[in-house]
């Protein structure tokens, strides 16, 4: 996404539909991108490249979650 970040979407799109829940997606690895502040930590997270019952397994863990507020930062 060439003119915002995954997180600054998720945050725009949680404005309108605060129980949207998130996943964020990556190649990196989920703590150096807590360390670097791209994503907190709690966050739902994929590493990719990654096999369809990871996805499967995230999504439901996702949906079943009770919403909760989103912080980016």
């Amino acid at each position: 996404m060439p003119r915002m970040s995954g997180p600054e979407l998720a945050e725009r799109i949680r404005i309108q539909c605060p129980d949207t829940k998130v996943i964020f997606m990556s190649g990196y690895t989920d703590d150096v991108l807590v360390r670097t502040g791209a994503l907190s930590p709690g966050m739902f997270f994929l590493q990719k490249p990654l096999r369809p019952e990871v996805l499967a397994a995230k999504l439901r863990e996702a949906l079943d979650s009770p919403a909760r507020p989103f912080n980016p930062r």
